[in-house]
């Protein structure tokens, strides 16, 4: 068998087309496919390491937000029972400042009940005294206690001062119809004329002095001009140590 140059020229020539339709329309677009392939493996790997770093991030932030969270929770606990501690400070404060206020309260409330009470046995004693003594002068007064009580009178309306009798003169407004003088006993005549005399001239009043007999004036005299009233009794004048004696206490 004879070697065909032309033969074997041909043949190379396919060869040599064979082997460039392969690579143009076989090899080529399989060489494209495979590195897309690669590429869109690499960015997937590349994706996916991304979300896995944001994944580990997330976990961080997750944990170190926990972490906050924890810290916060134990500070308001912390905060509240430091309120609650102050709260409960400030209500027992209270507390015993209200039973401090109730105790000074009751204490002031016995206190003036016991007051009260002393007061009130102090103004039955002095009532009791007063009746005794007033029963006592009673039995011993007499017209020499009444004289002696006129001249009191007497020697009182002599120093009365100018300005006294003007403003005793002020206090029964119209003129009275007379003056009268009440005694537990009849007066003499030497004091009924010097009592009329003094009267009429310290008052600056000519009006009639009537003189009448009021025994339950124990001893003594009461003079009224209009709405003013003198008195130097023994009636009067228990009863007034018993009013002073209660306002005093």
């Amino acid at each position: 068998m004879e070697l065909s140059w032309s033969t074997f020229l041909f043949e190379m020539i396919n060869f040599l087309v064979l082997v460039w339709i392969l690579k143009r329309f076989l090899y080529q677009p399989v060489l494209n496919v495979i590195a897309r392939r690669r590429s869109e493996i690499e960015e997937q790997l590349a994706e996916s390491r991304r979300l896995q770093a944001e994944a580990g991030q997330l976990k961080a932030d997750y944990e170190n937000r926990l972490d906050d969270w924890g810290k916060e929770r134990q500070r308001l606990r912390d905060g509240l029972a430091t309120d609650l501690d102050a709260e409960r400070a400030q209500q027992l404060e209270a507390l015993q400042s209200d039973l401090a206020a109730e105790r000074e309260k009751a204490r002031v409330a016995e206190a003036r009940r016991q007051a009260d009470a002393a007061r009130e046995t102090e103004q039955q004693a002095l009532q009791q005294g007063a009746h005794f003594a007033a029963s006592l002068l009673g039995e011993a007064a007499g017209p020499e206690l009444e004289a002696r009580l006129a001249d009191i009178l007497l020697d009182e309306l002599e120093k009365i001062s100018d300005d006294r009798a003007g403003a005793i003169r002020k206090q029964w407004g119209e003129p009275p119809a007379a003056i009268r003088v009440e005694s537990a006993f009849p007066l003499d005549g030497d004091r009924r004329r010097r009592l009329e005399k003094k009267l009429k001239g310290l008052l600056d009043l000519d009006l009639p002095v009537n003189f009448e007999q009021k025994p339950e004036l124990l001893a003594g005299l009461q003079v009224t001009v209009g709405a003013w009233v003198m008195q130097v009794n023994l009636r009067d004048e228990l009863k007034g140590f018993a009013e002073l004696s209660h306002a005093s206490g």
